[in-house]
Order: C-alpha cells, then sequence, then structure tokens
C-alpha cells in the first residue's frame, strides 16, 4: 500500500515518524514523508522520500519569537497555544495544498503534530482513511489529566474533562484557518466540531505510561518508535573521552531556545563541580567556547549508542529523549520549559528514575546538584536498569505497523 505521511515539528516531532516510515516501508509499503525541512534528516539518510512542508520551526524557536516566549517565560499552556497557533495558521494554506498534492494516489494518510487539522482535512477530501498518531497522550481519559496542564493543577476526577477542554481550545485556535484551507484549496465546507473518530496511534511506551484502561479500541500504546541502530561510528576524539575515566554525565536539551544562555551556561559549570561532562548544544544557541575543559562537546549523536555510555542524561523532558533516556536504563535530571515536558518530568519522577523536576527558566546550580546527586543513588540506577530492560523487550514500531495494517485489512 501507499502511505503519505504529515507531521510539523520539532527533529523530537519528525524523528519518530521517520523511524515508523521505515517499519512500514520494511512490510514492503511505499511511504512518503512531509516535514519541516530541518527536521528530515534522519529520514533522507535511511532513505525515505521525503518532502519539506512550508514554515520555519526552528527560525520560530529563535530569541524573540513567539515559541522561544513560551520557553522563555511562563510555558504555560495559553501562551504556548497562541505561539503554536500562529505557527499553524501562518502556514495551513500551504500544508493543505502540499499534503494534497503528496497523498494523491495514497491508500491512507498518517498525520500528527501541527499538521494534524491539515491533514485530516486532506483525507476527507481524498476520501481515504486518516490515522493519527503522536508522541503526547491527548484521548481522553480519567487516568490522568492533559499533558498540556501543568502537573497537580486538576483535580482527579476533572482528569478526563481537562482532555476534552484542551483538545477543544487547541481546535478553536486552528478552526478558523483551517476552514479557509478546507474551502480555498479542497473545496470542502467548514468543520464545525473537533474529529474525534479517527484511529490514534502513540509512539509511547507501556513501561513509562501503562494505557489507560478507559481508552478507545482504537486508541493504542504501541511502545517507542526508534529508529533502528544506523551505521555510525563515533569520532576518534569522542572514543577517547570516553574510554578514559568514569561514564560521563549527559547535557541535552534538544531543540529547546530562547532561554537564559548565561544563566543556564553557570548553572550547569557550577552542578557537575568538574565532573566529566558531555554536552550537546542542539538549537540552544549556548557559546560552547566557554565551557571548561571538562565538558566535551557533541553533535548529534544516537542517543541509543551514547546513552548507555553514560551516568546519567540531564535533559528536557521531550518524549523522545525521556524515553531514549530510559530505554537505555540511565537515570534522568529533567528540566523541563515547556508544552508536554513537565508530563514526561513527572512520570519519570513517579519511576523514581528522576528527582523532581527543574525550573528550566530559573535554573539553580544547587537544585541541579540536588538532581544529579538523586540520579547517582544506587536505587536510582537500580530502577534505571530494571525499567530499560523492560523497555528494550518492546518493539513500538512493529506494533505500530501491525495496527495499521489490521485497521486497513491488509
Amino acid at each position: 500500500m501507499k502511505f503519505a505521511v504529515a507531521t510539523y515539528g520539532t527533529e523530537g516531532d519528525t524523528r519518530p515518524l521517520a523511524a515508523l516510515c521505515i517499519g512500514l516501508r520494511e512490510r514492503g509499503h511505499e511511504v512518503h514523508l512531509l516535514a519541516d525541512a530541518a527536521t528530515l534528516g534522519s529520514a533522507r539518510s535511511a532513505g525515505i522520500p521525503v518532502a519539506p512542508l512550508s514554515g520555519d520551526i526552528r527560525g520560530a524557536l529563535a530569541p524573540g519569537q513567539a515559541l522561544a516566549g513560551a520557553v522563555d517565560r511562563k510555558g504555560g499552556f495559553n501562551q504556548t497555544a497562541r505561539a503554536l497557533a500562529d505557527i499553524a495558521n501562518a502556514s495551513v494554506m500551504d500544508w493543505t495544498r502540499e499534503i494534497r498534492d503528496a497523498a494523491a494516489g495514497s491508500d491512507a494518510l498518517i498525520i500528527s503534530g501541527l499538521a494534524a487539522f491539515a491533514g485530516l482535512s486532506v483525507a476527507e477530501a481524498l476520501d481515504i482513511p486518516a490515522i493519527g498518531t503522536g508522541l503526547i497522550p491527548i484521548s481522553p481519559t480519567r487516568a490522568f489529566a492533559s499533558p498540556f496542564l501543568p502537573a497537580g493543577a486538576i483535580p482527579g476526577p476533572l482528569n478526563r474533562l481537562s482532555h476534552h477542554a484542551v483538545n477543544g481550545l487547541l481546535w478553536r485556535a486552528f478552526r478558523r484557518t483551517t476552514n479557509a484551507a478546507r474551502a480555498q484549496v479542497l473545496a470542502l465546507p467548514p468543520r464545525k466540531r473537533l474529529w474525534t473518530a479517527h484511529p490514534m496511534l502513540y509512539g509511547i511506551s507501556p513501561t513509562l505510561l501503562p494505557r489507560p484502561a478507559d481508552w478507545p479500541e482504537n486508541a493504542w500504546m504501541c511502545g517507542q518508535w526508534e529508529l533502528p541502530a544506523p551505521a555510525w561510528t563515533p569520532s576518534p576524539s569522542l572514543e577517547r573521552f570516553l574510554a578514559e575515566g568514569e561514564p560521563p554525565i549527559y547535557i541535552g536539551f534538544g531543540s529547546m531556545a530562547g532561554f537564559d544562555r548565561e544563566v543556564l551556561t553557570r548553572a550547569m559549570i557550577d552542578a557537575v563541580a568538574g565532573r566529566r561532562t558531555l554536552f550537546h548544544p542542539g538549537w540552544s544557541g549556548v557559546d560552547t567556547g566557554r565551557l571548561p575543559d571538562n565538558f566535551f562537546v557533541v553533535g548529534d549523536v544516537p542517543h541509543a549508542w551514547l546513552f548507555p555510555r553514560t551516568a546519567m542524561a540531564i535533559h528536557h523532558g521531550g518524549s523522545g529523549t525521556s524515553h531514549s533516556a530510559t530505554r537505555a536504563g540511565v537515570p534522568s535530571v529533567v528540566v523541563p520549559f515547556a508544552g508536554d515536558q513537565p508530563f514526561w518530568a513527572a512520570q519519570l519522577h513517579r519511576l523514581g528514575v528522576a528527582d523532581r523536576p527543574l525550573n528550566g527558566r530559573r535554573l539553580e546550580a544547587r537544585a541541579l546538584q540536588r538532581a544529579i546527586a538523586f540520579a547517582d543513588r544506587a536505587d536510582t540506577r537500580t530502577r534505571a536498569e530494571d525499567l530499560g530492560r523492560r523497555m528494550a523487550a518492546e518493539d513500538g514500531t512493529a506494533v505500530a505497523v501491525a495496527a495499521i495494517e489490521q485497521l486497513l485489512s491488509i
């Protein structure tokens, strides 16, 4: 069968969809992935046919832009939702046209991220099935509140209602421009209500977050969608650094930007107190030339290769990095900034493999030291190793591919 796959977000949003595309291709299906141009490297390297969607997610995270403001300041739901809606609303007309053209002749359309509403509209116009995917559990449940709300902010009895409320607010933020694109590009009538009937596949490990008992049958908790181990060789300098001493601390905040780099840099240096440290600058813009000699700066290194060679991972709490650290069997120190990151930080803390989440916008060296000390504890490492063994037994990509084939009765 032939699938068009469309998502829009950071690299953490696109890489799991690239893994899903590889899994579908291995089963003999044709795939075509559309995403932000800056995030398509892993799919392109794997030989997946790709095309860029309009927009510049990295630019949207640059200092002074709306999404960077959500990271740098309160990072609350309303501000983050407005920033995301601004990105989508500026591009939805182009996305709808680009997805429509790419999906012509496809048997189904797989959609995710900010491009989901455009994709659902295209599937309707082409009269093909739409399959939703995600790394954030948005299907309503009583088990936990919407991941976009602060941890503990909602009383338990209101958990399910919080999902409906947040999903509805997001739809209202996107509805006007989505309906304009439906009319101009697809000749469809306006959509009045949020889509709820399509299946949802989540690239989420049931070890990290058990599947809620009250989810509908068309919601799957598949497991992590992880890229196959690449034919990758570390640089001689990285190999030497790893061989020269005890496993280092890893620090990396992925696609996060817009925070106070000076404060973060000072806190990192003071907290690690001379320990061997790997630092991945990502999109942070941190001046790595100011780091002391105990820091080794790395570029893009496969987490599956690197994390097992570290003592712990200090990260922002994105879904992908949280999964990769847990799968590697190492403790985490989580510094969430915005969006669903506090939700994953809370899950890691609940499982006992991370201390309480830290404040990414006001990171203090003393608090970071305490979290590092928690990750260093023998009982923390034992729990992390146990979770890693359990996650290693999962094959989330195979589960997702089987679900897609089942849904389409292949």
